[in-house]
């Protein structure tokens, strides 16, 4: 649970960091256009501290740290995120300098997304290992079944 409320907290302030650098810069370079600095903000907050918040919820509830899969789950959605995040930061800072990005920039924000993808799928498998857990007692109706097999 702690580890769940220390990732709430560093996305918390690398949001609110990520709205400052993206105010504080376009002013100094009175940029008006469009940036993807004007959203690493928000990715930071919404993925990362409002996620976390709610994972809190649901590690109370459900207790998904007990799952196999879960700190695979959040070690890959941490890297994924801090990927995708220092790419937008990148790509958008230079677009205010006015400068070109290539193929590559995109390349490795989409590894971004691929590990926030994969970090999604291995969140679902820990929650359902946990809504749905194999040595539960067996469904009322599925011993009929089993035994006209």
């Amino acid at each position: 649970m702690k580890k769940l409320y220390y990732a709430a907290l560093v996305y918390m302030v690398l949001g609110l960091a990520g709205g400052l650098y993206y105010r504080d810069l376009t002013k100094m370079k009175n940029f008006t256009g469009e940036t993807q600095l004007s959203v690493v903000h928000t990715h930071f907050l919404v993925l990362g501290m409002v996620f976390f918040l709610i994972m809190i919820l649901f590690e109370r509830v459900f207790a998904l740290s007990e799952s196999r899969a879960f700190t695979w789950f959040f070690w890959v959605y941490n890297a994924g995120l801090a990927l995708t995040a220092t790419i937008m930061t990148v790509h958008g800072t230079m677009t205010v300098l006015g400068k070109e990005t290539g193929a590559a920039i995109a390349g490795i924000a989409g590894m971004g997304h691929i590990l926030l993808t994969v970090a999604l799928v291995l969140f679902f498998v820990c929650l359902r290992g946990r809504l749905f857990p194999k040595d539960a007692a067996v469904r009322p109706g599925a011993e009929k079944s089993s035994a006209a097999a």
